[in-house]
C-alpha cells in the first residue's frame, strides 16, 4: 500500500505541474493581450494623423498641427481606443504601464519607433523576439531562424512562455519535425531540412508515391502479382452487409450501400432495370420493372356496384363512377342524394310553445 508521504509527494507534483501550466498560460496570454496594444495603439497613431487639421490658414494650421503630433492630448485620446471595456487584462496592462507609455511617447519614439519591441520585449518582458521563447527567450528547437526546420511550431515562440518544444505539421514527427509519419515519406531530406510527400491512396506506408511503393497496403486494398495495392471490390463477396432493398456500390478502398429504386424489390444496381425481382404493384416490362395497370385485369378488382378503377403508381383506388356519390360506404345516384337534401330543406321549422 502507497504510504502516507508517497501519497503527499503525488499530490505536490500534481500540485506544481498545475501551477507551472498556469503560469505558462498566463504568460502565453500576457503576450497576446500586449501585442494587441500595441496592434491598436499604431492604429490609432494613424488613425488621429491631422486630426485636428481642418483647412483655412494653412501656416496656422501646420504649427497648431506639429503641436498636436506629440502633445498629450494626442496620446490620450490614442490610449482611449486600445482596450473594449470587457477586457479586464488590456485595460489593467495599459493602467499599470501607462507611465511606460508617457515614456516612449515623449522620449523614446525617435531612437525605438517599434513599439512592440520596446514595450512588450524590452521594457515590461511578456513577449519574445521570433523564434525564441521562455524567460530568457531562448532558441528554438531547430534554430531561431527556422524553428523547427519550418516544419511546426514552436510551443511558446515569441512569448515568455512555452517549453520551446515542436509541434509538429501533418505529415511529420520526431523532436526535430524531420522524420515522416505513416502515410508520408521523404521526398528529400539532410540534417537541416525534410520534405514529407503523401503516400499513394493506397499505402499505410510506403517508400514513393505510386501504389508500387507501398510497403504495406491499407484496408480495402490488396497486393496484386506485380506487388502493387490494389482496390478490393467488396461488392463481389459476400462480405457486404447491404440490406435486401439496398445495392453494393464499390468505391477506392471500402463501399457504401445506396437504397435500390421504389419498383425494385432487391437489385443489383440504381434504377428500375437493375432489379432483382419487381415489387408489388409493378411487373417486368422489356427487362425492366413497369407500373401494373390493375385497371385492366379481366376481372374488375372494384367489386361493389358503380364504382369505377383509377390506377395510381404501384396501386389502384376504387371510386364512384360519374353520376354516383359515396354515401355510408355505398355508390349512391346523386340525384337522390340531391332530393334528400332538398325534402330536408323543406321540412318544416319546429317552433317552441310560448
Amino acid at each position: 500500500m502507497p504510504t502516507r508521504t508517497s501519497i503527499i509527494s503525488f499530490y505536490v507534483v500534481i500540485l506544481v505541474l498545475q501551477v507551472h501550466y498556469m503560469y505558462t498560460k498566463d504568460l502565453k496570454s500576457s503576450c497576446s493581450t500586449c501585442r494587441q496594444i500595441t496592434d491598436n495603439f499604431n492604429k490609432g497613431f494613424d488613425r488621429t494623423v491631422k486630426q485636428n487639421f481642418g483647412g483655412g490658414n494653412t501656416a496656422w494650421e501646420e504649427r497648431k498641427l506639429s503641436k498636436y503630433e506629440t502633445s498629450e492630448i494626442r496620446l490620450v485620446e490614442i490610449l482611449e481606443g486600445l482596450c473594449d471595456s470587457s477586457s479586464f487584462e488590456c485595460n489593467q496592462m495599459v493602467e499599470e504601464h501607462e507611465d511606460q507609455f508617457e515614456a516612449w511617447w515623449f522620449k523614446r519614439k525617435t531612437k525605438h519607433p517599434d513599439l512592440f519591441k520596446w514595450f512588450c520585449i524590452e521594457t515590461i518582458k511578456v513577449c519574445c523576439p521570433s523564434g525564441t521563447f521562455g524567460p530568457d527567450c531562448n532558441g528554438c528547437v531547430g534554430g531561431s531562424e527556422k524553428p523547427c526546420h519550418g516544419n511546426g511550431q514552436c510551443d511558446g515562440e515569441g512569448t515568455r512562455g512555452g517549453n520551446g518544444k515542436c509541434n509538429c505539421n501533418l505529415g511529420y514527427k520526431g523532436e526535430l519535425c524531420l522524420d515522416c509519419t505513416d502515410g508520408y515519406f521523404n521526398e528529400e531530406k539532410n540534417d537541416t531540412f525534410s520534405l514529407c510527400t503523401e503516400c499513394h491512396t493506397s499505402c499505410k506506408i510506403c517508400t514513393g508515391p505510386t501504389n508500387k511503393d507501398c510497403d504495406d497496403c491499407k484496408d480495402g486494398w490488396e497486393e496484386d502479382d506485380d506487388e502493387a495495392c490494389i482496390d478490393v471490390d467488396e461488392c463481389t463477396e459476400d462480405s457486404s452487409s447491404c440490406k435486401e432493398d439496398q445495392y453494393c456500390l464499390n468505391t477506392p478502398g471500402s463501399y457504401s450501400c445506396k437504397a435500390c429504386d421504389k419498383v425494385c424489390s432487391g437489385c443489383k444496381g440504381p434504377g428500375p432495370d437493375q432489379c432483382l425481382a419487381c415489387s408489388e404493384g409493378f411487373m417486368e416490362e422489356e427487362d425492366k420493372c413497369t407500373d401494373m395497370n390493375e385497371c385492366d385485369q379481366p376481372e374488375s378488382v372494384c367489386a361493389e356496384e358503380h364504382q369505377e378503377c383509377l390506377n395510381t403508381i404501384g396501386s389502384y383506388k376504387c371510386q364512384c363512377a360519374e353520376g354516383f356519390h359515396e354515401e355510408d360506404g355505398a355508390c349512391n345516384p346523386a340525384a337522390t342524394l340531391e332530393e334528400n337534401q332538398q325534402s330536408s330543406e323543406d321540412q318544416p321549422a319546429e317552433h317552441e310553445d310560448l
